[in-house]
């Protein structure tokens, strides 16, 4: 018996891979990875690390609505990016999303992403 439950929109893209977009477990709820996929379209968004982010934060945004929360109730951010070269552009769009008290948030430089992303947001909130 699982230990925890998914939870899945058609508004955020399908995993691309085995694994859910979202689980459910005690009190806490663990978003899979997202990149800059429009559910729309099935395709990543052009327009480099600032677009491309954005619409990983919208995809995150609809797993939360998902899940009846918001970005007020994430505690830890993920994010993987191409080039560390982009660390300031992605500040200001995580700024667009996140208010102070800011989550806790790691940020490490990956060879290479899902889709030819060039970068992977992943967040753990509080239900």
């Amino acid at each position: 018996m699982a230990v925890f439950s998914q939870v899945e929109t058609a508004a955020a893209p399908p995993a691309l891979g085995p694994y859910s977009q979202a689980v459910k477990s005690g009190s806490l709820l663990f978003l899979s990875g997202q990149v800059g996929v429009n559910p729309g379209t099935g395709k990543l968004v052009s327009g480099g690390v600032v677009a491309e982010a954005r619409q990983a934060f919208e995809n995150i945004g609809a797993v939360l609505r998902a899940a009846n929360i918001d970005f007020s109730h994430v505690v830890k951010v993920a994010v993987f990016l191409v080039s560390m070269q982009e660390f300031s552009s992605l500040n200001q769009v995580y700024q667009e999303f996140f208010s102070p008290p800011f989550p806790a948030r790691s940020a490490v430089a990956v060879r290479e992403l899902p889709a030819g992303a060039v970068v992977e947001i992943e967040v753990t909130a509080v239900l």
